[in-house]
């Protein structure tokens, strides 16, 4: 069990928790800490345990803004002891960027770091990873925000450097390489150096923010969710090369001009970062669409679904067992990243027969798009509520026993769902 705000893991039997194994120094400022476990497919040979955390400066917990390095988000490997049941440190993995230095709030912002990783049924590890605030081409912005002079944010650019990798899923072997089959791993060879080296490790980009990753354990195929500032939540169905379209587009390429109205509204004007105002936004999906930063090999596709306003989508996960019954056997859930909506909102997608799409029988979804009323309300979604009153969830999974166990950062506790 991991814990965001002080960087401890603890080891859990029959309920409690029994000793911390891993204490790290982690900032935890805004939506930084520690993020996110995955264990390696072999886990019960080899004992690896990856962990997704953000680093502190100053090498002691750090709840401050400037208490974190550029570079202070990593993914590190560790090493399970089975006699001692403790963690130790074995391999470093990958870095991203953990902040973005916002001259106009006069601070380091430290939201949008994702940070949710997975093991795919291939055995290569995926790790989201949000915008952290950057304006540049893994944002669908081939010369950054100015134009001109052409330069990405505050830190050179804009070439996706080591600096400047956001927005994005990676997907890694073992070891943090590229595998050879990684869909810009040609691309990133042929551009070289430390641009190349990162391009190779991409699996999908243009990604504002995720809370949530989960493997399809029927298919295989990966699905992320994806928060607006104010409008068009997303659930993706993550195909190799996928463009999510963010900066230019949240939610269908189609509803590009609800996109454009709803935020700059007088009530939502803002997008968080005023480098790169809501202005900005095409007036049609058409000069959107050409507006993408487009590697070769990349494709924008909409989401499998999507909300009219932000409904705040968490940790997502798939039921990988019969015990609820068939009728939920490898279902979608989705939890909220606040609590404000339901008190934290529980969601279940039952998925097509070929595993590519969110099946509906609600005549108000058939688009794919729940048209809410407003932020943080549910009209047209109401036949996807499948839970209330979970809080802030982090984390889905399914458990050895086949129940559904939910994760909730707010209420600091972990659900059972059983029959």
């Amino acid at each position: 069990m991991l814990e965001k705000g002080t960087g401890q893991v603890k080891l859990v039997e029959d309920g409690a928790v029994e000793k911390v194994v891993l204490d790290l120094p982690v900032n935890s400022n805004s939506e930084r800490g520690l993020l996110s476990i995955a264990l390696h497919p072999k886990f019960h040979r080899n004992g690896w345990v990856y962990l997704f955390w953000s680093e502190s400066r100053t090498g002691a917990d750090s709840v401050t803004g400037d208490g974190v390095r550029l570079m202070g988000n990593r993914v590190d490997r560790f090493v399970w002891d089975r006699r001692s049941e403790t963690l130790s440190f074995d391999e470093d993995i990958i870095q991203f960027r953990s902040f973005q230095d916002d001259p106009t709030n006069m601070r380091l912002r430290g939201n949008h770091d994702g940070g949710v990783m997975r093991f795919g049924r291939d055995g290569k590890l995926y790790v989201v990873v949000g915008d952290t605030g950057r304006r540049g081409q893994m944002q669908n912005l081939a010369d950054g925000p100015f134009t001109p002079p052409a330069g990405d944010d505050q830190f050179g650019g804009p070439e996706p450097d080591d600096l400047h990798q956001s927005g994005v899923i990676v997907r890694l072997d073992e070891h943090g390489r590229a595998p050879r089959d990684n869909p810009f791993y040609k691309v990133g060879a042929m551009m070289g150096g430390e641009v190349g080296a990162r391009v190779r490790k991409t699996f999908a980009y243009g990604i504002r923010n995720s809370f949530g990753l989960a493997v399809d354990p029927r298919s295989g195929d990966l699905w992320e969710q994806e928060n607006g500032d104010d409008s068009f939540s997303e659930l993706n169905r993550v195909e190799p090369g996928m463009n999510s379209g963010w900066v230019q587009i949240m939610g269908p390429a189609a509803r590009v001009p609800q996109f454009k109205a709803i935020e700059t509204s007088p009530e939502f004007d803002g997008l968080q970062q005023v480098r790169w105002p809501p202005s900005n936004i095409a007036d049609t999906s058409e000069q959107a669409l050409s507006r993408l930063f487009t590697l070769p090999g990349a494709e924008f596709s909409d989401p499998e679904m999507a909300w009219k306003f932000e409904v705040g989508p968490g940790g997502i996960g798939f039921l990988d067992g019969k015990d609820l019954g068939r009728e939920y056997e490898d279902d979608l859930f989705m939890g909220g990243s606040t609590d404000r909506l339901e008190g934290g909102h529980l969601f279940r997608f039952d998925l097509t027969g070929n595993r590519k799409a969110v099946d509906v029988d609600d005549p108000d979804l058939e688009d794919r798009v729940a048209d809410n009323l407003d932020k943080w309300e549910i009209t047209e979604s109401e036949s996807l509520l499948f839970g209330r009153n979970f809080g802030v969830v982090t984390d889905i999974q399914t458990g050895p026993d086949d129940d559904l166990y939910v994760v909730s950062l707010s209420r600091g506790a972990i659900y059972e769902i059983h029959r």
